[in-house]
């Protein structure tokens, strides 16, 4: 599993990069379409959640850019905000069946923070032959917090509010885990 982080250099400090986007890599042994079946269902990303904020979902499976779910959330598994229960609404701002799928998150607080989340799937290639192992994946949780709206990135500076990231490349990690196993379990379970 391979983790990234990057960002642009931090104003004024010569050699020191401020990380604005994290991707962690993972190997699936499973075809594309049916890692993306979870990803696409608003009861997946619930199902797969590492991060404990994720409670429950409603909406249908998302099928192109700009459908939306609503995601009911519980931030205290998190600790940094205290925001009781809530929820959220997930925009999906770029689809490519089976080969990608990323969202904004829509919610209460004010101006919407602007980060945004997503997965990229990609097939497998052998390692010692270089052709395509048929079935096997390679998936890329991302998380960037690039865009933020200014407001946000001043109250995140200040220490005032919401920290980024807000979710770490150890939850992404393990919510690929959970993704794995979730597939391989076979999804949905009946």
């Amino acid at each position: 599993m391979e983790a990234a982080e990057s960002g642009p250099p931090v104003e004024g400090i010569e050699g020191i990069e401020r990380i604005e986007r994290i991707e962690v890599t993972r190997r699936f042994e499973a075809p594309a379409a049916a890692v993306f079946a979870v990803l696409t269902d608003p009861q997946g990303h619930v199902a797969i959640d590492a991060s404990g904020m994720l409670q429950s979902a409603d909406g249908d499976p998302v099928r192109a850019v700009g459908d939306e779910f609503v995601v009911h959330m519980d931030r205290e598994s998190l600790g940094d905000l205290d925001l009781g229960r809530y929820h959220v609404t997930v925009r999906i701002t770029q689809y490519e069946q089976d080969r990608l799928l990323a969202w904004d998150v829509l919610g209460r607080l004010r101006p919407q923070i602007g980060h945004v989340y997503g997965y990229r799937l990609e097939p497998a290639a052998d390692s010692t032959e270089g052709a395509e192992t048929v079935g096997a994946t390679l998936v890329t949780s991302f998380y960037d917090w690039s865009g933020i709206d200014p407001v946000w990135r001043e109250r995140a500076a200040a220490g005032q509010g919401i920290a980024f990231p807000i979710i770490s490349a150890a939850n992404l990690r393990a919510t690929l885990g959970i993704l794995d196993r979730t597939v391989q379990r076979g999804y949905p379970r009946a």
